[in-house]
């Protein structure tokens, strides 16, 4: 996006108060003046004043009845029609961009593939490219922009730090060039804590305190809410599980290590057993499968298994069979309201769902799991970034310190 597209004067939110009113009106949307009041617990007086300062900097519009409670016609209050926030989701093997209304709800998006492996510059410069063609449907003022990238992140400094499958990655400034780019606020965070964010605040999470968010892609990562807030812990690797060792003897895993959860079940070691099972002639879906194509992807997999062939729904098998063991134990360890499964792999749908609740109501605690749903993503590639476009609101929202 040109950096025209971002410029002019930012609107600042001055009081938590007001922070506090944008939060409400993007989470449940358009409100009367007289709920808006008991939910905040404002004098009208108050109320009124910090209404104004918000119309005044173009954040909020007021206007129409709201449903009569009896007495004078309240009127309605939601955020302006015109604001615009930028969501990025970049994955290993892909990219998702996407612009939204002031409510976080996708108005346009562009997916393809990308390789992040490629470095930095040439992935940011195809994003930003993206921007444009998404901007440019549906335009108006950008307020924000998010971005989620698939390894560790430093959220305080806007950059990922050692992330081990992104080389040229390391401390690159990402939220510092966006920013100058689009000329506005932008936050940087791990795809899956987006994706978390996402599924919370539009998909099937919708308004629980507490879950767990499970991406299974190339990599397997997990994202933590707690009491309505992503947990990222000190150094903002939590929820890191792909890295869980499972066997001191397992596979070579892409970080270094052996027998992590990843190298037996994230995308990459999916393609690579099931090209071991083609060749061997242990899968004639899969053998069909390379024939044709010449590589195979875990797509290919849950092609083969739904379609009956053993050795392929084997695969799916014991990566949920462990997959769901790593799950039993964080929800021991956490006890959430609810586990959430997407990313690429999750597309091997419900032969894979069934095996990790098998083995994590098998597991973990009665008590634990006797009211804890297990399901599937709701909003699949857009969970990412509509979480990334939520946290951009959150910052944008913000009190001015």
């Amino acid at each position: 996006m040109s950096s025209a597209t971002g410029s002019g004067r930012q609107p600042r939110v001055v009081s938590g108060r007001q922070s506090e009113l944008l939060g409400l009106l993007r989470d449940e949307g358009a409100m009367s003046r007289v709920a808006l009041g008991e939910r905040l617990e404002l004098p009208r007086a108050k109320l009124t004043a910090e209404l104004a300062r918000l119309v005044d900097v173009g954040l909020v519009q007021v206007g129409g009845p709201a449903a009569s409670r009896g007495g004078r016609r309240s009127t309605l209050v939601h955020l302006a029609d015109d604001l615009r926030v930028l969501g990025v989701d970049v994955g290993a093997t892909s990219v998702t961009v996407a612009v939204t209304d002031g409510r976080c709800e996708v108005l346009e998006s562009r997916s393809e593939e990308c390789d992040v492996r490629s470095g930095p510059a040439p992935v940011l410069s195809r994003v930003a490219e993206l921007a444009d063609v998404v901007y440019a449907k549906a335009s108006g003022r950008l307020i924000g922009a998010g971005i989620g990238l698939p390894g560790p992140v430093s959220f305080r400094d806007g950059m990922p730090v050692a992330p081990p499958i992104m080389p040229g990655w390391d401390r690159y400034p990402v939220r510092d060039e966006l920013a100058g780019r689009w000329g506005c606020p932008v936050t940087v965070d791990n795809d899956v804590n987006a994706m978390a964010l996402g599924e919370r605040h539009a998909g099937v999470a919708r308004s629980l305190e507490d879950l767990i968010f499970v991406k299974v892609g190339t990599g397997i990562g997990c994202g933590i809410v707690l009491g309505g807030k992503v947990y990222r812990g000190v150094a903002g690797t939590a929820g890191d599980i792909g890295h869980i060792r499972l066997d001191d003897f397992g596979p070579a895993c892409a970080c270094g290590e052996v027998g992590c959860l990843e190298a037996y079940f994230g995308g990459s070691a999916l393609a690579r057993d099931a090209t071991t099972l083609a060749r061997s002639g242990r899968s004639v879906a899969l053998a069909t499968a390379l024939h044709d194509k010449g590589v195979l992807t875990a797509e290919d997999v849950g092609t083969a298994a739904s379609a009956g062939d053993f050795a392929a729904a084997n695969l799916v098998r014991e990566g949920g069979r462990r997959l769901g063991h790593v799950v039993a134990s964080l929800v021991s360890f956490l006890n959430p309201g609810m586990v959430v499964i997407g990313g690429g792999v999750s597309r091997l749908g419900h032969s894979l769902l069934a095996e990790v609740r098998s083995a994590v109501y098998r597991r973990s605690l009665p008590l634990a799991t006797g009211n804890l749903p297990i399901v599937l993503s709701e909003l699949g590639d857009l969970a990412g970034v509509t979480g990334a476009a939520w946290s951009a609101t959150d910052r944008a929202f913000s009190a001015a310190g």
